[in-house]
């Protein structure tokens, strides 16, 4: 080739490198002032890189302990400790935030929360000696939502049968004796929904609905408070349909359980009223229930 050509060729690609060097600076200068879409790529190019940074796992769990104990921020602290199980997912202190999680939606008033965080750790860590804990902490769950006695009580079914689990499970653990008081505080509200049932019944004159409720009463919340109430209740409604061997036995059994009761002045001044004195029927079903719990 002579150098002629060769000169040539040489000044033709660096024309064509000049042109491609005007063209990029071009759409260089011409990027910051596009639209939207061109900034949205012109921020790519000038983006910082935010690589995310693994923090120690006792640090995020006390800064959840700070936040939940000095600046009583539930929801911040149940972040911190989700944060641990995210980033330390098989670590000792991702099972301790678990618990914390559960404790915190506690704390909050999120029982759900709770429950669903509690259940995890127990399904997760059945052997960790905070299982417990967490069990007991899903049935206080529970028994903190029991409603008063004219709505339904299907959430104090839950909180018994909940609280009957810590019992079962962890019979010598400090918290089956608190679920025994709980269990005997929600059956007290289902003695007192069948007495709300059963006086309502009353009012409208249907005695056979109301001893039915009342009876309920006697024969499976005996240990509750409502039973004495249900005795003469019991006595008034079989008065009221001329039953009165069984009304009479109603106040008897009343008055030999609970002599000092002012339902037994009652119930003994109504019997009184028609002529009679209390007696107690031994083959009556109700002198039998209490012969069979010992009262």
């Amino acid at each position: 080739m002579s150098a002629q050509r060769m000169t040539r060729g040489y000044l033709s690609v660096s024309s064509g490198a000049r042109g491609l060097l005007h063209a990029a600076t071009f759409i260089l200068l011409a990027l910051p002032l596009a639209g939207c879409g061109t900034g949205a790529l012109w921020d790519k190019f000038t983006a910082k890189d935010d690589t995310f940074v693994e923090e120690p796992a006792d640090k995020i769990y006390n800064e959840g302990l700070y936040l939940m104990n000095e600046k009583k921020d539930m929801k911040a602290a149940n972040k911190k400790f989700e944060e641990v199980d995210r980033q330390h997912p098989y670590s000792d202190w991702a099972r301790k935030s678990l618990l914390m999680s559960a404790y915190a939606s506690y704390q909050g008033g999120d029982f759900d929360g709770c429950i669903g965080a509690a259940t995890r750790y127990v399904t997760l860590h059945p052997g960790s000696p905070d299982a417990a804990y967490a069990q007991y902490l899903i049935a206080a769950s529970h028994y903190d939502q029991i409603p008063d006695v004219s709505r339904d009580q299907a959430r104090t079914e839950k909180a018994i049968a909940a609280l009957e689990e810590v019992v079962r499970k962890y019979p010598n653990s400090e918290y089956a004796t608190s679920a025994k008081a709980k269990i005997e505080g929600a059956r007290d509200q289902l003695a007192g929904k069948e007495m709300n049932v059963g006086r309502y019944y009353a009012q409208k004159r249907d005695y056979t609905a109301a001893i039915n409720r009342y009876k309920t009463v006697v024969t499976q919340y005996q240990t509750t408070r409502h039973v004495e109430e249900a005795l003469f209740r019991l006595t008034e409604a079989y008065m009221a349909i001329g039953i009165v061997g069984e009304a009479q036995t109603a106040a008897a059994v009343l008055g030999h359980n609970f002599p000092d009761s002012r339902w037994y002045k009652d119930a003994y001044n109504l019997v009184k009223s028609g002529g009679l004195e209390p007696s107690e029927n031994q083959g009556s079903w109700i002198s039998r229930t209490f012969k069979k719990i010992g009262l």
